[in-house]
């Protein structure tokens, strides 16, 4: 039987694509045409996984932002791009360890959250 085999992208509405594109290209180094890439190949955790999760619409996990989700992208070292991020001037809101890594959340040029996670260990189950 055939299956999914992967995330394929996240795409969205804002009012000016490329003013976000260009937020993102300065801030978080990522971006083109169509905006970010990202490949497996490049992942060098073991295990590496995306996921795809449905959440409450009373959930507050995506505040303060008022959208209806929240991104989540992959970090190597959460550490040195929170660093770089504050001397961008990028606001952190927050930061948490759990057994499968390490978690810090911003707002970008939309008001929409993301959330940086550093990968530790394999997925929980």
């Amino acid at each position: 039987m055939a299956k999914v085999t992967g995330l394929g992208g996240i795409f969205y509405k804002t009012a000016d694509p490329a003013r976000t594109q260009a937020w993102y290209m300065e801030n978080l180094g990522i971006g083109g045409d169509w905006g970010a890439h990202f490949r497996w190949a490049d992942e060098s955790k073991d295990d590496p996984y995306s996921l795809l999760s449905p959440f409450k619409q009373e959930t507050d996990y995506f505040g303060p932002s008022d959208a209806a989700f929240m991104i989540n992208l992959r970090v190597d070292d959460l550490d040195a791009f929170l660093e770089e991020l504050k001397a961008k001037g990028v606001d952190i809101l927050g930061t948490q360890s759990e057994d499968y890594g390490k978690f810090a959340w911003i707002l970008d040029c939309d008001g929409i959250k993301i959330e940086l996670w550093e990968q530790a260990g394999p997925a929980p189950v």
